[in-house]
């Protein structure tokens, strides 16, 4: 493969993970219409428990976050407030995810959002070493250490799922 067609390929999430040494295997998809997280585990055959979706909140205060969490679970609003230390969270409409993070629903990653959220992990990932999540866009996904997710966004873990 020619270095251009290569660099084609890579996403800005792929591209952070290089310039940060991290060591990562990506899967690629193909996919008719994005429906959820579920679907892409099934249509790449990998393990629900260890892929993790991203969810992007408002605070009352204003400010973003970012969650990571596992594809069939859902977020507790009140556990993802008291992790943040605001009032109350809240989804953002998915017409701003573009504006917001860079991303597309669907291919929206914890890593290379336009600026730096504050991100919260929650505590299930814990148990893997490996966990799998939006390689940037749809049609990609990244499998990286748990650790090493934590430390390229650098997200603080807490028990956010309900």
């Amino acid at each position: 493969m020619s270095k251009k067609k290569e660099k084609d390929v890579k996403t800005n999430v792929m591209r952070i993970l290089d310039r940060q040494k991290v060591n990562y295997e990506v899967l690629t998809y193909e996919v008719p219409e994005f429906e959820d997280g579920s679907q892409v585990a099934d249509i790449e055959g990998v393990s629900h428990d260890e892929s993790f979706k991203t969810l992007v909140m408002r605070g009352k205060s204003g400010q973003y976050y970012v969650y990571v969490l596992p594809i069939e679970k859902e977020v507790d609003l009140k556990a993802a407030a008291a992790a943040v230390h605001e009032k109350s969270v809240e989804m953002i409409h998915v017409k701003d995810i573009t504006a917001v993070t860079g991303y597309v629903r669907g291919g929206c990653s914890p890593i290379g959002m336009k600026k730096e959220f504050p991100t919260v992990l929650a505590k299930e990932a814990e148990q893997y070493e490996r966990i799998y999540v939006s390689g940037g866009r749809i049609g990609s996904t990244v499998r990286l250490k748990t650790a090493d997710l934590i430390r390229v966004t650098g997200a603080t873990v807490a028990d956010i799922t309900a």
